[in-house]
């Protein structure tokens, strides 16, 4: 199966053809794919409520499109190889064949344990091959799965699980990462204090370590699997039933539950991973993602799936055993497409060439990044060491809300630019406006980026909130979907991502909103209030600086640090915690009350010369003492 654009020309005419009639295009792509019973139409929207539907009326089950479809042909082709977190452990080649098999057996053990079409199942897992069967056996049957990342503390974990009211989890005793044990169990146990609506916990054995079990909750994986067969006929799903909820940190308090569904998302994951990468028959793709984020979900999982690929799943770290392993990868599986994030190309550029030089990298042809924009540095070293100049490198621009890739070059096809994601995918209308929300209309600008008209694998809703959904992504510029990053545009059209207009930063890759972090940490009971924003940081692209008032009487020291860090871990995860913690007298703020972000932007990042208007502030006399303490 390819969907594939093979020309400069051929990308021209389909963007050209997707803009002047979306239905018609899509419902191209669409017969590509496995229906049980065909759209009535293609598309229904109104983005003033907002609402968008795709492929109205067809059926289907997006299991039988990445799985079913492909057993005839290719069914003793290797899906997933899989690279376990030490190289001393055998890889695991699992085929289509074998895959189908322990989906459809896991589904039936999923169905034993009261799971029925509709129910939420959280999945809390390493990186382990049974993370990709669970989500995919969520989706044979019909129950809607919501993903976890393994680095999540207790607390995140149950805010999860509440808001989607979960009634199964599925967990592991532990996750190797590095040479550290994450005690997966222990954290879902106690998460799962505070989870009513959990009725079952299956427990992966992973680690082999001593767990506490719960006999009227708790059930081991591989006993239920002896339990079950391997024949379980793929539920018939609606192409707007709901496929998966994962949830993105919000700028305002709780994290936000996503909601992609069946049909639309399937066909715009499949087309976008088949045009960007450029797939081709036998290739060995690796995205280096968790399967916990929505890279995972989308080009480790259903993309590469349902276009018959076979795609890499690693368990570990890139600097596990050491700075060397990403590429000790490339070479032991000979993989052509290699996917990962820029923080990571940053940290393996810190250390000697000679671990990429001494593996043999001749099978990549194309590089790709995700998660933040790539800066110019890191673009080359990435293109000189691991490419040798010879691999496209296509930067992508997307979220966890578009479900799919928006802005990006086709490797080999459309013309790379360091730091430019370039131009859009078909189908896709990116426009920069002003801060009215006027259109800029000359080619080269700068300005607030927004999408006109939707596209297939746009998140339908938040989970439980629509009115939130419409208010941050749909109502600040009616008729647009405003993703929160700001953009600049050459006179080629191509765009560049100039980083976040809202307040959320995204710290290695992964998007954080300030307001959970700020909230964790005005926990602390010494701890008036804190104000928390990104700077920018040679590895992780952002790095969180977070300025806090503490109460009269008490002396700010580094003790007292340490521990809001190990409240923000604690609360949210580790990788929230804020690199720098400067204790202030006060925080710059409107006459409203409203605290003025931008400035303690540029106080963390060291612009401290053009700081504009500080007049109209309640305390002006507040920045000089922030600038003069700071970190």
């Amino acid at each position: 199966m390819t969907l594939q654009i093979r020309s400069l020309e051929e990308y021209q005419k389909e963007y050209q053809k997707s803009i002047e009639n979306p239905a018609n295009f899509w419902a191209e792509i669409a017969e590509n794919f496995v229906w049980k019973k065909k759209w009535s139409k293609v598309l229904e929207y109104d983005w003033l409520q907002p609402e968008t539907k795709w492929f109205l009326g067809a059926q289907l089950n997006i299991t039988e499109n990445c799985l079913d479809r492909h057993l005839d042909t290719k069914g003793d082709q290797t899906a997933i190889i899989w690279e376990p977190n030490s190289p001393s452990e055998e890889a695991k080649h699992i085929s289509y064949k074998e895959l189908h098999s322990q989906v459809c057996a896991f589904a039936n053990v999923l169905k034993n344990n009261g799971v029925k079409k509709g129910d939420r199942v959280c999945i809390y897992m390493p990186m382990v091959a049974e993370l990709a069967v669970a989500v995919l056996a969520c989706a044979r049957i019909g129950a809607v799965h919501s993903v976890v990342f393994a680095g999540f503390s207790s607390t995140a974990l149950a805010a999860r699980i509440n808001d989607a009211a979960c009634k199964v989890l599925l967990t592991a005793d532990g996750g190797f990462r590095g040479d550290k044990i994450t005690p997966l169990k222990d954290i879902a146990d106690e998460a799962l204090k505070t989870c009513p609506t959990i009725q079952k916990s299956i427990v992966y054995k992973r680690t082999n370590q001593e767990v506490t079990w719960n006999p009227s909750l708790d059930v081991w994986w591989h006993e239920e699997l002896e339990k079950v067969d391997d024949n379980c006929p793929a539920e018939v799903m609606d192409s707007e039933d709901i496929l998966f909820i994962l949830y993105t940190s919000g700028s305002t308090g709780k994290p936000k539950g996503m909601v992609h569904t069946c049909g639309g998302y399937m066909v715009y994951t499949t087309y976008s991973f088949q045009n960007v990468f450029q797939y081709k028959e036998g290739d060995i793709y690796w995205c280096t993602a968790d399967i916990g984020w929505i890279t995972g979900h989308s080009y480790i999982v259903y993309g590469p799936l349902s276009s018959g690929a076979t795609t890499v799943m690693f368990e570990g770290v890139p600097s596990y055993p050491d700075y060397g392993r990403f590429w000790e990868v490339c070479e032991k599986h000979k993989v052509n497409q290699f996917y990962t994030a820029p923080t990571a190309i940053r940290a393996l550029a810190k250390h000697p060439t000679e671990l990429v030089d001494k593996y043999n990298l001749s099978d990549l042809k194309v590089l790709g990044t995700v998660g933040e924009p790539i800066n110019e540095e890191a673009w080359h070293w990435y293109d000189d060491h691991v490419g040798k100049n010879k691999c496209p490198i296509v930067d992508t621009w997307w979220q966890t809300e578009t479900g799919g890739m928006m802005i990006s070059s086709l490797a080999g096809i459309t013309k790379d630019k360091p730091t430019f994601a370039t131009l859009p995918l078909p189908g896709i209308q990116p426009v920069l406006l002003d801060n009215d929300g006027n259109e800029i209309q000359n080619t080269e600008a700068e300005g607030i980026l927004a999408i006109k008209n939707p596209w297939p694998s746009l998140a339908r809703t938040i989970y439980g909130d629509h009115q939130r959904y419409k208010n941050v992504y749909f109502s600040a510029y009616p008729n647009h979907y405003f993703p929160g990053d700001g953009a600049l545009r050459d006179g080629q059209g191509n765009y560049r991502i100039t980083g976040r207009v809202d307040d959320v930063v995204i710290v290695s890759g992964h998007n954080l909103g300030t307001a959970p972090i700020e909230n964790a940490i005005n926990e602390h009971e010494k701890v008036v209030e804190s104000a928390v924003v990104g700077f920018p940081h040679d590895i992780k692209g952002n790095a969180l600086y977070a300025y806090v008032i503490t109460y009269d009487g008490v002396v700010p020291d580094d003790e007292l640090a340490k521990e809001i860090r190990q409240v923000v871990s604690n609360t949210i995860g580790p990788i929230a915690k804020p690199d720098k913690i400067q204790f202030v007298s006060g925080l710059p703020k409107t006459r409203s009350g409203k605290i003025m972000r931008r400035i303690l932007r540029k106080v963390a990042a060291n612009e401290t010369s053009n700081l504009g208007d500080v007049s109209t502030l309640l305390n002006p006399e507040v920045v000089q003492n922030i600038i003069d303490n700071k970190l």
